[in-house]
């Protein structure tokens, strides 16, 4: 199992010591927020692509991908009902899917709540369609970087689109590409009726990426979250791909989340048997 953290927990840390400390607590990815390099992807220069790519090699760590696509910037929506905010989402989707392969990622979790929710007088459908229609056009890049849309479910307290597992899966299979496929978040999924491993058990074909953490908002050992059946249902399936630390409170301090995450899911990996 390869563990990765996301670069947004080590707040205003200039890149190189956050990746360094990354590493040296034994995380050998790292899950990068594009509002930490720029608010608007399409300013990133060609060389500080290329100056953040090194530093994360430089440290020993490998760019899984991207999240929190759309936050902090403007003018785009998901599931908006303006036509020409659909494209110029689409358009910035692709533009994502280029600086994750630059940065040397494969991964585009699409989480953005605030970018996704639905407005009022649109109805469930209506967005639904207006979220495909932007996942569609954006596909020829995504097939051209060979960069994978990983749709991300979302509990009900971050927004009201695509709040289930099952929700998601339908807009996936909607879409129908190789290049668009689910993450599972496991604060999220606690939101659900249905126990995590059966989720991950339900969904095993879909799967694409994982986010671990604690329904409080903490890092992965922080809270009442048992992550040892998490793994072994991990390992049942034979998930190959990236858990990464996500966590939304840094009230206990950057380095006892970074650190105390890994070390408790290694813990977790020792009582599964690997």
């Amino acid at each position: 199992m390869k563990f990765a953290i996301c670069n947004e927990t080590f707040l205003d840390w200039p890149f190189d010591k956050a990746f360094a400390f990354a590493r040296e607590c034994g995380y050998t990815g790292i899950e990068i927020a594009p509002f930490t390099i720029e608010n608007d992807v399409r300013r990133i220069s060609a060389s500080k692509r290329q100056e953040v790519r090194r530093e994360a090699e430089t440290a020993g760590l490998e760019v899984v991908g991207l999240h929190w696509l759309l936050a902090k910037t403007e003018g785009l929506h998901l599931t908006s009902a303006d036509a020409d905010i659909r494209r110029a989402t689409s358009d910035y989707v692709a533009e994502l899917a280029r600086l994750c392969r630059d940065l040397g990622g494969r991964v585009l979790v699409f989480g953005s709540p605030q970018q996704r929710n639905i407005a009022e007088g649109i109805t469930a459908q209506q967005a639904f369609d207006f979220a495909a229609e932007v996942i569609q056009a954006a596909l020829p890049e995504l097939e051209k970087q060979d960069v994978i849309l990983a749709v991300e479910p979302l509990g009900p307290a971050e927004g009201n689109f695509l709040n289930t597992a099952a929700e998601a899966v339908r807009l996936i299979e909607r879409i129908d590409s190789p290049h668009c496929r689910l993450h599972l978040d496991c604060k999220a999924m606690s939101t659900e009726s249905i126990t995590i491993p059966e989720l991950i058990r339900t969904n095993r074909a879909q799967l694409e990426h994982f986010h671990a953490n604690d329904p409080n908002k903490l890092g992965p050992g922080f809270g009442q979250l048992d992550f040892v059946p998490i793994f072994k249902t991990l390992q049942e399936i034979h998930y190959n791909g990236w858990v990464s630390v996500e966590v939304f409170d840094y009230t206990p301090g950057v380095e006892k989340l970074a650190r105390e995450s890994i070390e408790y899911m290694q813990k977790c990996l020792v009582m599964c048997g690997e």
